[in-house]
């Protein structure tokens, strides 16, 4: 599929943005496995400057509070009603692709479930390590391409652009089926 064609089909998938139950029910695995504190439904950021990138319509920043200063990256046009829930929180919508981030002086970067969908996976990581000193992550791994995912991302993939080494998991609950992925990494 072209670059094109992929982006369609991510934002057929979530059509109107209303009912993103599915996805944000997952949130709170990835958030357990990267490292999240919860608080009830909800994480305490202590303040920390957060960029989320791919965090689409319906981002883990939005169950948060006591936020600095934060950024979802993503490219797709999603309805204007969701950016303007983002605005309402303090939260920045930049309506770019990962691989063009130039971000400095972030706390930290989260990437969920983002990497398959993207260009250049390894590029929006570099980004990633430059934008802030630490990196929380999760990604399905092992899962071969297919329409809208035009990677297979392996450990040992995402290791070697990180730099660093991270966890695997077989999941089998909360809407999350299959081997992922996951980690905190700590850069400076």
């Amino acid at each position: 599929m072209s670059h094109h064609d992929e982006q369609e089909f991510e934002k057929a998938f979530w059509g109107d943005c209303t009912n993103t139950f599915d996805e944000e029910q997952k949130q709170y695995v990835y958030a357990e496995l990267m490292g999240l504190q919860r608080n009830g439904y909800a994480f305490d950021l202590r303040g920390k400057n957060i960029i989320d990138i791919g965090g689409g319509p319906s981002s883990l920043l939005l169950k948060c509070y006591n936020l600095g200063v934060c950024m979802v990256v993503d490219p797709l046009p999603y309805p204007k009603w969701t950016k303007e829930r983002y605005s309402l929180k303090g939260i920045t919508v930049n309506a770019i692709r990962g691989e063009s981030l130039t971000a400095k002086n972030f706390d930290e970067v989260w990437i969920y479930n983002c990497l398959q969908h993207t260009d250049d996976p390894g590029r929006i990581i570099e980004n990633a390590k430059n934008a802030a000193p630490v990196l929380r992550i999760f990604e399905w791994i092992d899962i071969p391409p297919h329409p809208g995912h035009p990677h297979q991302l392996t450990k040992n993939t995402l290791d070697e652009w990180i730099g660093c080494d991270g966890n695997t998991i077989e999941l089998s609950g909360n809407g999350c089926y299959g081997r992922a992925y996951y980690a905190v990494h700590h850069f400076m």
